[in-house]
């Protein structure tokens, strides 16, 4: 009985382990400069719709719709990231900054 007991305790620090891993190999990757950028961005934009929506300069129907273009964007680098390690190709960056572009330059107009 003692060595079954040991055992289990064995099993849950060795798998409390790995996902302190996992946890911190994938807050550095989220932090990889392409992502940052293209996150970074993303925010800078969601600021800018409330700003427009506050003083009056874009409708809330307006408003949602850029922030669904912005959270697929959003979703778009995730999967992107998903499949290539945690990262972002220069191609795949590029693209995302495209797409982020047209909504950018629809705030403010």
């Amino acid at each position: 009985m003692h060595n079954v007991a040991y055992k289990i305790a064995a099993a849950a620090v060795l798998a409390f382990s790995f996902v302190g891993t996992a946890s911190a190999q994938t807050n550095w990757d989220a932090t990889h400069p392409r992502r940052a950028e293209v996150n970074h961005r993303l925010a800078n934009q969601d600021r800018r719709i409330h700003q427009e929506v506050r003083e009056g300069e874009m409708s809330r129907a307006e408003a949602a719709r850029l922030h669904r273009d912005d959270h697929q964007i959003r979703q778009e680098e995730r999967d992107m990231a998903r499949q290539n390690g945690s990262h972002i190709t220069r191609r795949e960056d590029y693209v995302l900054n495209q797409q982020e572009n047209h909504v950018s330059r629809q705030i403010g107009q």
